[in-house]
């Protein structure tokens, strides 16, 4: 690990003020990926900007019914949430699902946003890797790459996006809020993250010197029918080999009349396809129609060897959460 100078800033202004103006500086929070990185010589920030001080450690009822989750509130904190648990158990679902109970006391919302790939050879600095080093290539593609994506790829990178937390977010049309030096932004979550193309070092689309200070919540939370389902290699403490999210609105008779389907571990970002929900619009739920729609979802996967048994995995697995968002099955 390189050494690095260290601040505590009180406000929001200062903190981004000082990463703004010193070379390689990085905000850190709860540090659990960032340290990670850190220790491997991934990262080598000359400077560290803690902002646990800043006053953004709350969640708060929106004007629009939503709800505002404060950037530094821990992933615990808000999974527990009486607010999140009653209007959006898929997210309090999602955040549970992931990591260990230890990291999620210290990891914050707005770091989990910014968790970069745990891709073996982006660790390995002794590998090429073009999100580490741009023009080195990819080990990946015709590595060892069973945890690797099969949507959205490039000839660049074939990484996905490891959180658990942002595939409920894109499944509930999140907004995230940003402040800068210009001001004030939003970003919807469906833009926040990046697919690879030919810049994979680029993960997201915040700005440098730019600070997330919340994320909201829209009004509907899918709080009657949803699922969030998460297939690793074993019970806790693991990636997502796949992860679907769900969220459905079904009428009295039974007919859907809105669907939400995220998934996880497939792609650099959380992967959807809004016009392979919208086949779910007027129907009635079955897994015959479930089926076709998974299929949708997944039109265009591309397997590297080691990783291509995600495709049936992936199809399946939307399949299920269908099944149990509409509870045609039951959670188990």
């Amino acid at each position: 690990m390189n050494s690095f100078s260290y601040v505590r800033p009180d406000e929001i202004d200062v903190a981004i003020d000082d990463l703004s103006v010193h070379h390689a500086a990085k905000f850190i929070a709860g540090g659990t990926n960032l340290l990670d990185l850190m220790k491997e010589n991934v990262e080598r920030p000359a400077r560290l900007v803690d902002i646990n001080r800043l006053p953004l450690q709350t969640i708060d009822d929106t004007a629009e019914g939503g709800l505002r989750l404060g950037a530094l509130v821990t992933n615990a904190d808000t999974a527990y949430n009486e607010q999140v648990e009653k209007r959006y158990p898929l997210l309090s679902q999602a955040i549970l699902a992931g990591a260990s109970p230890q990291l999620r006391n210290m990891a914050t919302n707005g770091g989990n946003l910014f968790q970069r790939t745990r891709c073996y050879y982006f660790y390995d600095t002794d590998m090429p890797c073009n999100k580490r080093k741009p023009g080195s290539g990819c080990g990946a593609i015709n590595g060892y790459n069973r945890i690797h994506a099969i949507l959205g790829t490039s000839d660049s990178c074939i990484a996905t996006h490891p959180s658990d937390m942002c595939v409920a977010l894109r499944a509930l049309d999140a907004v995230v809020h940003v402040s800068g030096r210009l001001g004030e932004r939003t970003i919807p979550m469906a833009d926040f993250h990046r697919l690879p193309g030919n810049t994979p070092q680029y993960d997201n689309t915040v700005q440098p010197g730019e600070l997330v200070t919340a994320i909201e919540l829209p009004a509907k939370g899918f709080a009657d029918h949803y699922a969030y389902l998460k297939l690793r290699d074993r019970a806790s403490y693991a990636f997502a080999l796949v992860s679907v999210a769900v969220g459905l609105d079904i009428n009295n008779d039974g007919t859907i009349t809105e669907a939400r389907i995220a998934l996880g571990g497939v792609a650099h970002k959380p992967w959807r396809r809004p016009e392979s929900e919208e086949q779910l619009v007027g129907q009635s739920a079955s897994k015959e129609v479930f089926q076709l729609v998974a299929d949708s979802i997944i039109d265009g996967a591309k397997g590297y060897g080691h990783n291509t048994f995600k495709v049936e995995l992936a199809r399946r697995a939307i399949v299920r959460a269908l099944m149990q968002a509409s509870k045609l099955e039951k959670i188990s």
